[in-house]
């Protein structure tokens, strides 16, 4: 109504006439505005799938911005919501053990008897891997069964086989295996 008379009067006058806010006025033309068509629908579906379906808002924002195209990451989110579009993480955990292979396997010569009647009956080793600030780190140690006290340890930046091998010392000394 105000926008038919605004060419024959004052906009701040006639907003005062009828009892609305100049601000108002121009919230109610941006409101009431013919709706924009979104050009970011297609490239950011388009951007989606050639990702496979795993890019987040971070992401898909970057990947516009690379092809021109402004797009900051609440927009992006926002649109994502829209088009049902929910990225999937992909795991990221590798399996490391392969328990159906054709390689000899030791025999079980313990049998579930983890309580030996004296020291230096029985030893068993285990195998870890420690995050240090040059990479990864394998640590192996022996453990003697009755005492339950470390008997030999070695480290190594890779795991070769000799690295259990290394750590049965009788003394509880290590080695570290370069």
């Amino acid at each position: 109504m105000i926008n038919q008379w605004q060419e024959k009067a004052d906009t701040s006058r006639l907003c005062r006439l009828l009892g609305v806010s100049r601000s108002g006025l121009y919230a109610a033309r941006r409101r009431y505005s013919a709706p924009r068509a979104c050009t970011l629908a297609a490239p950011l579906q388009a951007a989606f799938q050639a990702s496979g379906g795993s890019y987040g808002s971070r992401r898909l924002s970057a990947s516009l911005k690379a092809q021109g195209l402004s797009a900051g990451r609440y927009r992006v989110r926002r649109l994502m919501k829209q088009h049902g579009l929910k990225a999937r993480w992909k795991r990221k955990f590798v399996h490391t053990t392969d328990s159906r292979h054709d390689l000899p396997v030791a025999a079980n010569i313990l049998d579930r008897r983890f309580k030996p009647d004296a020291p230096d009956q029985a030893w068993v080793a285990d195998i870890t891997y420690i995050r240090t600030e040059r990479g990864w780190l394998y640590l192996a140690a022996v453990v003697d069964l009755y005492s339950r006290k470390v008997v030999g340890w070695a480290m190594a930046p890779n795991m070769p086989a000799e690295l259990v091998c290394t750590g049965r010392q009788h003394e509880p000394q290590g080695q570290l295996l370069g």
